[in-house]
């Protein structure tokens, strides 16, 4: 035969709550440092991650299209006979004025 002892039932019912407590305390301690956290960055100026790799994507395709530009500057070079070279538009080269 078993009997139910009073005591032990309240102290599993404190126990209980405590833990429940406890568990509560610890949520809310991770959602504050996670908004403190997230105020820092926002102060900071931080670039997101989604962001970032979205200019990644847009700096190499940028960097395709200078390479595909330059490929197709280099045979309309050779075809004009020699180099261009400065950016005087009469053809003379500049004079030094230290000359």
């Amino acid at each position: 035969m078993q009997t139910r002892n009073p005591i032990l039932d309240e102290f599993a019912k404190l126990t209980t709550g405590a833990m429940g407590l406890a568990q509560a305390a610890g949520e809310e301690a991770k959602t504050a440092w996670r908004a403190q956290a997230d105020r820092i960055a926002a102060e900071m100026d931080l670039v997101r991650r989604d962001e970032f790799d979205v200019l990644k994507d847009e700096i190499a395709a940028l960097r395709a299209e200078i390479a595909t530009l330059k490929a197709a500057e280099k045979p309309a070079e050779k075809t004009s006979g020699k180099p261009r070279k400065g950016t005087s538009t009469d053809g003379t080269p500049a004079t030094d004025a230290d000359s």
